[in-house]
């Protein structure tokens, strides 16, 4: 590993541990809750203890006044929910496009099992090579996807995270299996840090309780968007989740000290 990826390696991460929070879904979604004033977002998730903020490389600009020395991600392939398939993720930033926008790290998705998964592994390899060069840590969201494809699959996980290492990624995201003793198979497959993603906006106790299972299970951390960057406090659940992730808290330990009580 050279000093440069190591470096930024740590801008992305504390003490090897990831609470990431992408918010490229501007693209992907259009300006839902909580991207219209992305800068607000941008200012609590980080002030609630989140590593990295994750955009599209348009957006850069937003992103870097409001971080609080948090470290930067650029998303480097997007699909719509409203174009022919969203599954069909193009490319839309290089690794010397992402280190003009002032990234630390790159990112890119794969869906394995897809009908589209050939041309992006061509892709994610071209994107790892080029990031290699410059030093720059490649982010791999990996998640199993496709026809007959179960999402939730240990064994369908555990082949997507150990793809990424395969093609050169630093970090990978996956979908979580469930439970930590089956997502402990995902996360042995591969060397490579792995995180999880957050899926689709439940309860504060179901969040966090996922966190939970998954850093039991072996994660090093988490990428989660919409149940961070919707919610009706950001600061807060990200300072829940940063309890789990940081400092190995239990669910009840981590709401409490985020100030989170449900009815």
């Amino acid at each position: 590993m050279t000093a440069g990826l190591s470096a930024r390696l740590e801008r992305i991460s504390t003490n090897d541990r990831y609470l990431i929070v992408p918010m490229d879904h501007g693209i992907t979604m259009g300006a839902v809750t909580g991207l219209k004033d992305i800068e607000a977002t941008i200012d609590g998730v980080t002030s609630g203890g989140a590593d990295a903020v994750l955009t599209q490389k348009g957006i850069a600009d937003r992103v870097h006044p409001n971080k609080n020395d948090a470290g930067y991600i650029v998303h480097a392939n997007a699909s719509t929910t409203i174009g022919p398939d969203e599954q069909d993720k193009r490319v839309t930033a290089t690794a010397e496009e992402a280190v003009r926008a002032g990234a630390d790290a790159v990112s890119f998705h794969i869906n394995v099992g897809s009908d589209y998964e050939p041309k992006q592994i061509e892709d994610l390899a071209e994107l790892t090579d080029d990031a290699d060069r410059l030093g720059l840590p490649v982010l791999a969201m990996a998640y199993a996807r496709g026809p007959g494809v179960e999402g939730d699959d240990p064994e369908a996980l555990g082949h997507a995270v150990r793809l990424a290492e395969e093609l050169g990624a630093d970090v990978v995201k996956t979908g979580y299996s469930g439970d930590g003793d089956s997502f402990q198979h995902v996360c042995e497959s591969t060397r490579l840090p792995v995180v999880i993603a957050g899926g689709s906006k439940g309860t504060d106790r179901e969040t966090v309780e996922m966190v939970r299972g998954a850093m039991d299970g072996g994660a090093a951390g988490v990428s989660m968007g919409r149940s961070i960057f919707q919610h009706e406090r950001p600061e807060a659940i990200a300072r829940a989740v940063s309890a789990v992730v940081h400092e190995d808290r239990d669910v009840e330990d981590a709401l409490r000290a985020a100030g989170l009580v449900e009815a």
